[in-house]
């Protein structure tokens, strides 16, 4: 009934006064288009509170309007890290039809995928601990302090290795990880160009051998998924390391966009015979993978963050949402940097920010204002991009975290200071100190003590029980990495 009534022949976006702008689909479209391209299941996807993708596959056929409308009693929370207790724990899925797209790689029985919210059953409402419905608060919360909406564009950074190998089954015996690349200064294959490190920044083909991955990524991304991407390219690290960049779009939208290209990337390295991941730092003494986060408000067609009249072009407004970034760096970092390994990217003299300053264009601090183009035709480009945050993150978690720190400050007018134009590398440390210029936390241990001591800004957005489980989750790791000694460890202490 539905393809006698709907057109379901669409592209997943549609260009508009030369912009592209994404399709959304109602509940009837997306029946229509199972039926149309004859898709036989329906996998229906989700976001565990420390940032994993899950998925649980359910029978096209069987998949009806009333399960979209009032969800799929299908998930145990307590399996799920962060979720539930065991005593409690039965959740609902309710699919987003805006969210539907065909999986190009799975062709034998053709799929489909549709994005959820997680739910309690019962009529109890919404999980709060579903970082998707923390997303979408944020974007309520948006438009309680003036503003229409927000627009995000994550830059996010990863590997491609050819193989990784790690023995951790025996810790008390010895541990161990090994990294493959035919790109690595240290491969033996001796049929490739290898890249020194931090040398890695746009080399041509063939010593970027990652070229038809991207591709073929990006492709997918645009044209499977709707998310649009405009640019990609290899990153400054060895081994493999590449960025495919993400067009801004909505909060939510975002932080779905996020996901959905952590889950293409993965599934088309495994087609190549490689490895992808959003491990921030697994190379020794190489650069590491960020994933910088620009931020806007808006009202109507008015980007809040533009002023003509600005040497920089940034807007009072702007500089109060940097201001309050800036205020709570040290906090924010629990949750944009959330796994231990995320300090050792964190670190001076490998590209990633350290040090709590603003500037326009300097890429030393953690807040930039970039400004490659300038003029009112340009105003739509006018942003923060927050430097700090890393891939391990949950992109849901992150945007709504750095929209609490923003609006707070701008409630409380939070002058960022004086933008810092030199290098922040090279400066001595009392000139840092003169200037103002903290530093963000040497570790997720204190990373999570400034959490726990600036925690209010978020209260707006997360609820303490969202932030407790956090906190709790993350000190587990801690602790897992605190009792056990590091290989390197050896070289430097065993004849002590």
């Amino acid at each position: 009934m539905y393809l006698c009534l709907i057109e379901v022949k669409k592209l997943p976006y549609k260009v508009s006064h030369g912009k592209a702008v994404p399709i959304t689909y109602s509940p009837d479209e997306v029946f229509a288009r199972i039926q149309h391209e004859d898709i036989q299941f329906i996998d229906l996807q989700f976001t565990g509170l420390t940032g994993h993708f899950h998925h649980t596959t359910i029978s096209a056929n069987l998949f009806t309007p009333e399960q979209m409308r009032d969800g799929l009693p299908k998930l145990d929370g307590s399996s799920i890290v962060g979720f539930t207790s065991i005593d409690d724990s039965d959740l609902l899925l309710k699919p987003d039809s805006n969210t539907f797209a065909i999986i190009p790689w799975m062709t034998e029985n053709k799929t489909a995928r549709l994005l959820c919210d997680v739910y309690w059953g019962e009529d109890r409402g919404r999980l709060s601990r579903d970082p998707r419905g923390i997303a979408q608060k944020a974007e309520e919360y948006i438009k309680t302090q003036g503003f229409d909406f927000s627009t995000w564009g994550p830059e996010v950074e990863f590997f491609v290795f050819d193989k990784v190998h790690w023995d951790v089954l025996t810790p008390y015996k010895g541990q161990s990880y090994s990294i493959e690349s035919k790109e690595a200064p240290w491969s033996q294959d001796g049929d490739g160009y290898p890249m020194g490190l931090q040398e890695g920044y746009y080399p041509s083909t063939p010593s970027d051998t990652l070229t038809p991955y991207r591709n073929e990524c990006v492709n997918i991304l645009n044209k499977d998924f709707g998310i649009l991407c405009d640019n990609h390219h290899h990153e400054v690290a060895t081994a493999g390391q590449c960025e495919i960049d993400i067009r801004y779009d909505r909060l939510t939208n975002a932080a779905d966009a996020a996901q959905s290209y952590k889950y293409v990337i993965r599934n088309i390295a495994q087609k190549y015979g490689k490895v992808a991941t959003m491990m921030p730092k697994p190379i020794a003494m190489d650069s590491g993978s960020g994933m910088h986060v620009n931020v806007s408000l808006w009202n109507g067609n008015e980007n809040i963050f533009f002023d003509p009249d600005d040497e920089i072009e940034l807007s009072q407004t702007g500089r109060y949402f940097c201001g309050g970034i800036i205020n709570h760096a040290k906090a924010l970092s629990a949750i944009c940097n959330p796994t231990t390994n995320s300090y050792h990217r964190l670190v001076p003299g490998y590209e990633a920010p350290a040090y709590i300053a603003w500037s326009s264009g300097n890429r030393s601090a953690i807040v930039r204002v970039p400004k490659h183009l300038k003029g009112k035709g340009y105003a739509y480009l006018k942003r923060l991009e927050f430097r700090a945050p890393d891939p391990s993150s949950n992109p849901y978690l992150v945007f709504a975290a750095v929209a609490a720190a923003g609006l707070d400050g701008i409630k409380k007018k939070m002058d960022p200071g004086e933008q810092i134009r030199e290098d922040i590398f090279k400066m001595t440390r009392s000139d840092k100190a003169k200037r103002g210029i903290g530093v963000l936390p040497k570790s997720l241990g204190e990373a999570l003590d400034e959490l726990e001591s600036d925690r209010k800004f978020l209260n707006p957005i997360y609820t303490n029980n969202v932030i407790n489980k956090l906190i709790e989750l993350e000190r587990r790791d801690q602790r897992e990495i605190a009792i056990r000694p590091h290989p390197h460890e050896f070289y430097l202490y065993f004849d002590v």
